[in-house]
C-alpha cells in the first residue's frame, strides 16, 4: 500500500510516499526558513505564500524520485493539525484537490503524533505500549501510546516549548534564529556547570516550564559586560538545564506506566547532547531509548504517511468535509 502523506504544519513544504508504514520512497521537503531568519521567527504569511507556490513543484519532485505513477497512490495523507491556520490550509486544499481527482481515500493526521512514528520508519525492534516525547519549537509533550490509535497525553509544557525556549535564549545571547543549533554550537565550547539554572516546578510532575529558565538567563546578563566566554558559558548551562528535565520527567513517565521503551522525537532531537545524555541515563534503567534518523527530526511527510498507513488499518477515515482542526 502507497501512502501519500503532505505536511504543511508550519514553515516546511512536506511530500512524501511510503509503502506500507515503513518502507520511504521519496521525502521531499522544502522550506522557508531562511526568508524568516531576519525575523527572529516564523512569519505565519511568509510560510503559507511559500508552501503555496511550492507544494506542487514538491509533490511532483516526490513522485519522480519515488518512481510512483498518481494512480498508484492508495491513500492521501494530511495533516490537519496543529499548525499555522494558513499553511494547514494549504496542504489540506492541495489533498483533498488531489484525493479528489485520484479517486482515493482521505485521512488527516496529528502533526505531534507523527513525530514519534518517525521512529517507526527507522527502527525495527519498537514494541507498543510505550512512552513518547516530543519536543520542538511549539510542543513538549509526554504520551503514553498503548496503541497507534490509542494516544493518551500524559506531560506537557505549561508556557514555552522547549524548543521555542532554545530560540529565545539564542536572541537573548544575540545568536540569532534558529536558536536550537546556534546554543548547541555556543554550548559547545562552554562550561555547562558555570551557572547554575533550573526548570520552573509544575503541579504535575510530569508536565514542563521553561519560562522561568529563559527568565533567569535574561536577569543574569543583567548589568553584564557580554563576551564569548559569557555567551559559550550561558548556553552550556541553559542547555544542560534543559535537557536534565527532558530527561528526568520522560524516564519517570516509563516508570509510572511500566513501560521500557522511550520513543522521542521533534526538532531539538537533533541536539547531540541531547541524545547523547539520553541514552545514559536510559541504559541506567535498563530502557530503550529511540530516536530518529537526522532527516526525520524536523518537519516532514514520511512520517504523516507512516502513521497515517497504521490508522487506515485499523479503520480511521476521513471525508472531503475535512478541516483544519483545533489543537
Amino acid at each position: 500500500m502507497i501512502v501519500l502523506g503532505i505536511e504543511s504544519s508550519c514553515d516546511e513544504t512536506g511530500v512524501a510516499l511510503v509503502k506500507n508504514g515503513k518502507q520511504v520512497l521519496a521525502n521531499i521537503v522544502a522550506s522557508s526558513l531562511k526568508l524568516h531568519s531576519k525575523y527572529g521567527g516564523v512569519i505565519p504569511e511568509i510560510a503559507s505564500r511559500m508552501q503555496l507556490e511550492s507544494i506542487a513543484g514538491v509533490f511532483s519532485e516526490a513522485l519522480k524520485v519515488a518512481g510512483v505513477r498518481p494512480e498508484q497512490i492508495d491513500l492521501v495523507a494530511l495533516t490537519v493539525k496543529p499548525g499555522l491556520p494558513g499553511s494547514l490550509l494549504v496542504g489540506i486544499s492541495f489533498a483533498k484537490a488531489l484525493a479528489l481527482s485520484l479517486g482515493k481515500p482521505l485521512l488527516g493526521i496529528n502533526h505531534v503524533y507523527s513525530h514519534f512514528y518517525a521512529n517507526f520508519l527507522c527502527h525495527d525492534n519498537i514494541k507498543l505500549p510505550s512512552v513518547a516525547l516530543v519536543v520542538s519549537g511549539g510542543h513538549t509533550s509526554i504520551f503514553y501510546i498503548k496503541d497507534f490509535s490509542k494516544i493518551q497525553a500524559i506531560g506537557r509544557t505549561q508556557d514555552d516549548a522547549c524548543g521555542e525556549a532554545f530560540d529565545k535564549v539564542a536572541k537573548i545571547l544575540g545568536a540569532g534564529y534558529p536558536g536550537g543549533p546556534l546554543i548547541e554550537k555556543l554550548a559547545k565550547r562552554g562550561n555547562k556547570d558555570k551557572i547554575r539554572f533550573a526548570c520552573s516546578r509544575t503541579e504535575n510532575e510530569l508536565d514542563f516550564s521553561f519560562s522561568g529558565i529563559k527568565t533567569a538567563v535574561l536577569y543574569y546578563l543583567k548589568n553584564k559586560k557580554i563576551n564569548l566566554v559569557l555567551k559559550q558559558d550561558l548556553a552550556a548551562s541553559f542547555q544542560e538545564s534543559s535537557i536534565d528535565v527532558l530527561i528526568k520527567k520522560s524516564l519517570l513517565a516509563c516508570r509510572r506506566k511500566n513501560v521500557k521503551q522511550l520513543l522521542i522525537g521533534g526538532g531539538v532531537v537533533a541536539n547531540s547532547r541531547l541524545r547523547r545524555k539520553f541514552l545514559a541515563g536510559a541504559e541506567k534503567l535498563g530502557i530503550s531509548c529511540f530516536f530518529p534518523d537526522m532527516d526525520l527530526c524536523m518537519d516532514n511527510a514520511a512520517m504523516v504517511a507512516g502513521l497515517a498507513y497504521q490508522l487506515y488499518k485499523q479503520g480511521a477515515r476521513d471525508n472531503l468535509y475535512l478541516n483544519m482542526q483545533s489543537n
